[in-house]
């Protein structure tokens, strides 16, 4: 449990257009609030659906969204779906920080996390964290199904690094 921090202006668009406009213009009225309001249920309700899709299960997954601020509640069976849900609504555009209520059954190492720069490559990352660009599929495994493709990262984007398994390295 925690706060991460993440790049407000990478990942997916999940709010609409009205919010950035409001946000941008800092002029908020009733109907505004009301509306910022039920864009933030949408977006919330969009991120439970990935989390779903994703094939994550996150019993009674809750998600507020706050400003940029996401917080996500409910509890998981393992480390590494915990890590994953919390990745797929930090990497949503708009979302700043997550904070963490998830609590986990089964306790495990926790992976660590890397903020994607510009001409960073999974292998560059695996060198770096592993010192072995070849253990880049490790890095690639532990991030889907939000990666589909090993070439296709982002700067700004926040991935898992799970920790070496003596027993499973590649």
């Amino acid at each position: 449990m925690g706060i991460f921090s993440f790049i407000k202006e990478a990942g997916e668009k999940l709010f609409g257009v009205e919010k950035a406009e409001a946000e941008e213009s800092h002029e908020i009225s009733d109907s505004h609030e009301a509306k910022e309001q039920k864009e933030d249920i949408k977006a919330s309700s969009r991120l439970r659906n990935r989390i779903a899709e994703a094939g994550l299960e996150v019993k009674d997954l809750k998600i507020a969204i706050e400003g940029d601020t996401a917080i996500i509640s409910g509890s998981s069976n393992s480390e590494e779906v915990r890590e994953k849900a919390i990745l797929i609504v930090g990497n949503s555009e708009g979302i700043a920080k997550v904070e963490d209520k998830i609590t986990v059954e089964n306790k495990g190492e926790e992976s660590s996390f890397h903020t994607v720069e510009r001409d960073d490559t999974l292998g560059k990352i695996a060198k770096d964290h592993y010192g072995d660009e070849e253990k880049y599929p490790l890095i690639f495994e532990a991030n889907k199904p939000m990666l589909k493709d090993p070439d296709k990262i982002y700067p700004g984007q926040v991935l898992r690094i799970p920790a070496l398994d003596k027993d499973k390295q590649i």
